[in-house]
C-alpha cells in the first residue's frame, strides 16, 4: 500500500511540475495559464500531447523544440523532477492529512516563486499572499503550533507579523548602511508567508539560513562569473531552501495520520 500511494504521488508531483512550469512562465507575463494550450516560446507553435510527458519528452526530443529544433529549457525537465520527489518525500514522511495538502501547496508555492525570482528577480504577490492565507486558515491542523485552535490562529498571525515587520526592519537597516536596497519587498511578503506556517521561531531560522545559502551563491557568481560583492542577486530561493528546511525538520513521526 505505501509503495502504491509514493508511486501515485511522484506521478503526482510530475504532472503538477509541468503545469509548474506553465505558471513559471505565464504569471509574471500576466499570460492565462489555461488558454491557449502548451506552445513552444520560440517558435509558438502547439505543442503535441505526446511531447508534452513529463521528462520523457525532454528526453525523447534531446532538449529540442520538435517544430524549430530551439533548445528547451533544462529548467522544465528539473521542476518537474524537483516537484515529483519533494511530493514523494513530504507524502512519506506526512502520510496522508489535511496538513499534508496544507504542506505540498505551501512548497508548491514556494518552487513557483523561487524560479519566477531566479529568472526574473520578482515574487508575484499571489504566492507570498497565497502563503498567508494558507497559514492563516489552516493554522488550526498545524502540528507545529500548540493549544487551543484560537491560541494557533494567534501564533500563525504573530508569526506572519514578526515574518513581515522584522524582516522589514532588516531590510530597511541593511539598505541604511549599504547605501542600497538590502532585500526587495518580494522578499519580505515571502517570510509573512513563511511565519504563517512555521512560526516566528522558523522565521529566524530560514532568514539565518537563506543567508547562509545565499553567501554561498554569491560567492559562486563572483568566482564563477566574475560578478561584483555589490551587485543584486535573488534572495526568494534561498529563504525558500531554509524554508523547506524547517518544513522538513519540524515533521515528526507522531504527525502521521495514516501508518503506512
Amino acid at each position: 500500500m505505501q509503495t502504491l500511494i509514493l508511486v501515485f504521488a511522484g506521478i503526482f508531483g510530475l504532472i503538477f511540475g509541468s503545469f509548474f512550469n506553465v505558471c513559471i512562465y505565464r504569471i509574471p507575463r500576466e499570460k492565462s495559464i489555461v488558454w491557449p494550450g502548451s506552445f513552444c516560446p520560440k517558435c509558438n507553435k502547439h505543442i503535441a500531447w505526446y511531447d508534452n510527458i513529463p521528462v520523457l519528452s525532454y528526453l525523447f526530443l534531446l532538449g529540442k523544440c520538435r517544430q524549430c529544433k530551439a533548445p528547451i529549457s533544462l529548467q522544465y525537465p528539473l521542476v518537474e523532477l524537483l516537484t515529483s520527489v519533494l511530493t514523494v518525500l513530504f507524502v512519506w514522511k506526512l502520510g496522508l492529512s489535511i496538513w499534508t495538502f496544507v504542506q505540498l501547496t505551501a512548497v508548491y508555492f514556494l518552487i513557483i516563486a523561487s524560479v519566477i525570482d531566479l529568472e526574473l528577480m520578482i515574487i508575484p504577490d499571489r504566492f507570498s499572499l497565497g502563503l498567508i492565507v494558507l497559514g492563516v486558515v489552516f493554522a488550526w491542523c498545524n502540528p507545529n503550533f500548540t493549544g487551543l485552535w484560537w491560541e494557533k490562529e494567534l501564533t500563525s498571525l504573530l508569526g506572519a507579523g514578526i515574518g513581515l515587520f522584522g524582516v522589514l526592519a532588516i531590510a530597511l537597516i541593511g539598505t541604511w548602511m549599504f547605501k542600497k536596497e538590502a532585500m526587495g519587498g518580494g522578499d519580505v511578503k515571502l517570510m509573512a508567508g513563511i511565519g504563517a506556517l512555521i512560526g516566528w521561531q522558523g522565521v529566524i531560522t530560514t532568514v539565518i539560513m537563506g543567508s547562509f545559502f545565499g553567501l554561498i551563491y554569491a560567492l559562486y557568481e563572483m568566482i564563477r562569473h566574475g560578478k561584483k560583492g555589490g551587485d543584486a542577486i535573488p534572495f526568494g530561493p534561498f529563504l525558500s531552501l531554509g524554508a523547506l528546511v524547517n518544513f522538513w525538520v519540524l515533521i515528526t513521526p507522531a504527525m502521521l495520520v495514516i501508518e503506512f
